[in-house]
């Protein structure tokens, strides 16, 4: 144990994590070192003979726990990007302990006692506003967390939790195992006609890797939509790629179902005991939506629209085809009619969207515009993998911290893309951020360019957003730390930095073709700006499907009997009225893994909530002027850098100077009528 890195801060720069000398054998007892250290502490705080102070109990809590956070962030970043059987077999003995250890704490009724004592008095403690923020929020989720039950109660809700963390754990491994096990197999090179040349490269490396020298293999992303679909020609082979993302944990040995329904019915369990009656009201009490009934307003005023937008594209999309598109059809035809009707072939824009000149010259180069900062590669940290990148942040006022980047995709990573934090910013613990970026970009050849999609510069940006969000953090607390906001409220910075990809200076310095050097052609910029509602009906039906199945299966009561997932999804969607067929939801239940692996439960509709401040927010930007210092530094002072410190519709009634509006998403996504 004394050579256990996690015991003690890191010796390098931000306390970045020393993965030259972290090794898979130190994680066991560094949670169980972590766990008993935060115990102590807490037994410390009890213990006290004098009468609860905001100090010695509030800010005593904040403090607590060094060892499980340092240990935490390294593992659970392995978890998602670097896995191993190891690290598999770790997390599945961890994590239900991990849950056992937070109720000991949250439901410990000697510590609930000084907090409570404290939040009655807290009108005359003299807080300033940060830290009555504290006092509530650690109120409020105590009480969430169940510490006014009876002991008999707390003692099931104890026994839900651990057996929920362990359900979650088991869907992340079997979707991962299943994702690659339902990699298709492609020996005829005949099939792959149409596929970009770096895709089919990138298909054979993949092929080769498993032992079928000669062959292809396409790799499965998290969504149900497959990129090599709006490509390739041969239509039986879209129907076996499409055909194995659907069924994903549908049967063999990583068969989610059961997992599934086990998890349903344990969350509704545990709202009632909480008294909700049902998850997603548990969930949402605590969002800026407030009520399930505000979510249903917004989601109710959407579905129509797009789902029946979503049938006239699929209707255009049979007439280009000559037959009716199926769902594996939809995103070769939406090609070809990109391609007729606005003259404009989408991976004709690759090779003006290579991966450094976007990351350089338009993700940093827009964060330079509006906020001033400058980065710079380090190449004298350890990383947990070759290919992770580490970035200096700098602003006027020196070092903000680190940025990390994680971009390739690789089998021992999970889909998708995300942020998260090796470290975060605290006045109080004297920390400065250190962020961290994971996509998962087709790596190419060796010396061969990354050349991306449009998509893929859209996802950079985004997850660059809440990098921001991370390293403005000005908070005192840990609690508030940048991200640390309502679930709803989260992706709004993301989905505002997406808006610099198609400001003119920003993409005429990063849209340039990676051998000439031109520019990226004005003609086709315009085109591509008329075709971008185009497929929005699917793009939002898509979307919407999926948040409505998580609410459908977050709205059900602890007495509901369901035995059949695919049925329950199924009556779900038509019930919602997004049940077209060649608009299947972005996640189906058996590998959506926001709602049964991750943290998004009941909560997916996050994303669409968030884009109605986001679209507003643009506006605000178009109507002062674009991409200025000023704008950058008021949306800076007044949002990024607050965390959740501030009440986060207050922040942004104080930076629009009014509550958000919905017409400008309306007017996005092409649902105005």
């Amino acid at each position: 144990m004394s050579t256990n890195p996690f015991l003690a801060p890191s010796p390098l720069p931000f306390q970045f994590p020393d993965f030259d000398a972290i090794r898979e054998e130190h994680f066991l007892p560094a949670f169980t070192a972590g766990m008993e250290e935060q115990r102590a502490e807490v037994d410390e705080i009890t213990a006290d003979p004098g009468p609860a102070t905001f100090d010695n109990t509030i800010v005593a809590l904040e403090r607590s726990g060094a060892v499980l956070r340092r240990v935490s962030a390294v593992f659970f970043t392995l978890v998602g990007s670097c896995s191993t059987p190891g690290i598999r077999a770790i997390e599945a003995e961890v994590a239900p302990q991990l849950a056992a250890h937070s109720d000991a704490i949250m439901l410990d009724p000697a510590l609930f006692s000084r907090i409570e004592a404290l939040f009655a008095a807290r009108d005359d403690l003299g807080l300033d506003a940060e830290s009555l923020r504290l006092l509530e929020r650690r109120h409020r989720d105590a009480v969430r967390a169940g510490a006014r039950l009876g002991a008999p109660e707390q003692e099931r809700l104890r026994a839900l939790n651990t057996q929920l963390s362990a359900l979650s754990t088991e869907f992340g491994a079997k979707l991962l195992a299943g994702a690659n096990d339902g990699a298709v197999l492609v020996e005829e090179p005949a099939e792959l006609a149409g596929l970009p040349a770096d895709a089919r490269s990138a298909a054979a490396r993949a092929a080769t890797a498993r032992g079928h020298d000669g062959a292809h293999l396409i790799t499965l992303v998290l969504p149900t939509g497959q990129p090599a679909l709006a490509s390739i020609s041969d239509r039986g082979l879209r129907e076996r790629v499409h055909r194995a993302s659907v069924t994903r944990g549908l049967g063999g040995e990583h068969d989610t179902r059961e997992i599934v329904l086990r998890m349903a019915a344990l969350r509704a369990e545990r709202a009632q005991l909480l008294g909700h009656p049902h998850h997603a009201s548990w969930v949402v009490e605590i969002g800026t939506a407030g009520t399930v009934d505000a979510i249903d307003a917004m989601l109710g005023k959407l579905a129509p629209v797009a789902a029946a937008n979503a049938q006239t594209e699929a209707d255009e999309l049979s007439a280009t085809a000559g037959y009716p598109v199926e769902a594996w059809d939809r995103a070769f035809y939406a090609e070809r009619v990109r391609r007729e009707r606005f003259d404009l072939d989408a991976g004709a824009m690759r090779p003006y969207l290579e991966l450094e000149r976007v990351l350089h010259d338009g993700v940093f180069y827009a964060a330079s515009r509006l906020y001033g900062l400058r980065f710079k590669e380090r190449h004298d940290l350890p990383r947990y993998h070759p290919e992770v990148r580490i970035f200096d942040v700098f602003d006027e006022n020196g070092q903000l911290g680190l940025f990390v980047a994680d971009l390739y995709a690789r089998e021992s990573k999970r889909g998708g893309a995300w942020m998260n934090s090796f470290v975060t910013q605290s006045r109080l613990l004297d920390t400065l951020p250190v962020v961290l970026n994971t996509l998962n970009l087709a790596r190419p050849a060796d010396g061969e360019p990354t050349l991306l999609t449009i998509d893929n510069v859209r996802t950079l940006f985004h997850e660059f957003g809440h990098a921001l969000h991370g390293l403005f953090s000005d908070v005192q607390y840990p609690m508030f730390a940048g991200t640390a906001v309502p679930r709803d409220f989260v992706e709004y910075p993301s989905q505002v930095n997406e808006m610099w990809l198609r400001d003119p200076e920003v993409l005429a310095h990063y849209a340039r073709h990676h051998e000439t050097g031109e520019a990226l052609p004005a003609e086709m910029v315009e085109r591509f700006d008329e075709a971008q509602l185009f497929g929005e009906g699917f793009a939002t039906t898509e979307y919407l499907a999926a948040a409505l199945l998580d609410q459908a299966w977050h709205r059900l009561g602890p007495d509901a009997q369901v035995t059949d997932v695919e049925r329950f999804e199924a009556d779900a969607l038509a019930a919602a009225g997004v049940a077209v067929p060649t608009a299947p939801p972005r996640y189906r239940t058996t590998y959506f893994n926001h709602i049964f692996g991750g943290s998004y439960s009941a909560g997916y509709y996050s994303y669409i909530w968030s884009e109605v401040l986001d679209a507003d927010t643009v506006e605000w930007f178009a109507e002062n002027g674009g991409l200025l210092r000023e704008n950058g530094d008021t949306f800076r002072r007044e949002l990024l850098s607050r965390g959740g410190s501030v009440d986060p519709m207050d922040a942004y009634r104080a930076f629009r100077g009014r509550d958000p509006e919905i017409a400008p998403l309306l007017a996005r996504r092409g649902l105005t009528g």
